[in-house]
């Protein structure tokens, strides 16, 4: 079956320096393998991808990036030079590489131009975003340039998981619930329901927003949302159901969650066309996330859906 994957990471020159404060929390053996697998693209990547069926992945800078830059304008000049870097890399091989940009979030009007630059000039996908950005979150007004920007470039943006800007209190004293854990899926769920609840995709109803790790757990609570927010409306108002905003604006990936049960469940609240394939290369396994696609109890429609023929769709490939 082809597979097509794009929660699928690399690093450019220069930005392992972003990258230190997930260092300290991963044994120094394997952030060497890591490290080494970032900053591969001709040899172990594709290796990799052809020894698990993978045809075709789209790459994203790791994370934090840019994100985690505080001065607008480096991170302007860091963004343009790691776009320029990876569209040399994906020239080189577009039959497996597809690229999504880096986007410097600090001011709304030149993340929507560097978004543009690099669909228009490089063919690339969309972007990931490495979430908030110095803890600003992007459902304010002042971000509707960006998302209209989005909108009419039909960009799909994939907002990835960071740190928490003020790690909760909760959290005190159990670092091991901060992160990939838990953590990150809270951050990354609670910024895309500011995303729903802030209005944005009423106001640009074109915006699709992919969220990995089978949607941060958000799916399985769609009832829920619909049921607190007719008692809770907090003055909001929305054009449907918060409900009925996933599986249309909210899309899906399988990256870092290999349970059937899981899959099958994610299908039923969101449908067959919102669930993609993805692996987390190279946090996760490729081997892993293979097998686990291909014995998946699925038709086979629906297998070929998920694992290539919905991100064939979304990004026009």
């Amino acid at each position: 079956m082809r597979k097509i994957a794009f929660e699928e990471h690399y690093t450019a020159p220069g930005f392992q320096e972003y990258s230190k404060v997930f260092a300290q929390h991963i044994d120094a053996a394997t952030y060497a393998e890591t490290g080494r697998r970032l900053a591969d693209f001709d040899e172990l990547r594709l290796a990799d991808m052809d020894q698990n069926g993978i045809d075709y992945v789209i790459l994203s800078q790791t994370g934090p990036g840019v994100q985690a830059e505080p001065d607008p304008a480096t991170a302007l000049r860091r963004a343009r030079e790691n776009n320029d870097f990876l569209a040399e890399r994906v020239a080189k091989n577009n039959r497996r590489y597809g690229g999504f940009a880096v986007i410097p979030m600090h001011d709304p009007e030149i993340a929507a131009d560097e978004l543009e630059r690099t669909v228009r000039d490089y063919g690339f996908k969309g972007a990931l975003i490495n979430g908030h950005t110095n803890g600003t979150y992007y459902d304010g007004r002042e971000y509707d340039v960006f998302w209209e920007r989005v909108q009419a470039l039909q960009a799909p943006i994939y907002l990835h998981p960071a740190d928490a800007y003020v790690m909760p209190h909760a959290y005190g004293g159990h670092p091991v619930i901060e992160r990939a854990t838990w953590g990150w899926g809270v951050e990354t769920g609670t910024h895309a329901l500011r995303l729903l609840f802030g209005g944005v995709f009423d106001r640009f109803p074109g915006v699709r927003l992919i969220l990995g790790h089978m949607g941060e757990g958000l799916p399985f609570l769609r009832w829920r949302f619909d049921s607190r927010f007719a008692v809770y409306p907090h003055g909001v108002r929305l054009e449907r159901a918060p409900s009925a905003y996933f599986g249309s604006n909210i899309l899906i990936t399988t990256s870092g969650v290999c349970s059937h049960p899981t899959l099958v469940a994610a299908i039923a609240e969101m449908g067959a066309e919102a669930v993609m394939f993805s692996v987390d290369y190279p946090y996760e396994s490729s081997a892993i996330a293979a097998e686990f696609i291909e014995t998946a109890p699925l038709d086979e429609a629906t297998r070929a859906l998920v694992c290539h023929g919905n991100a064939e769709r979304l990004f026009k490939l």
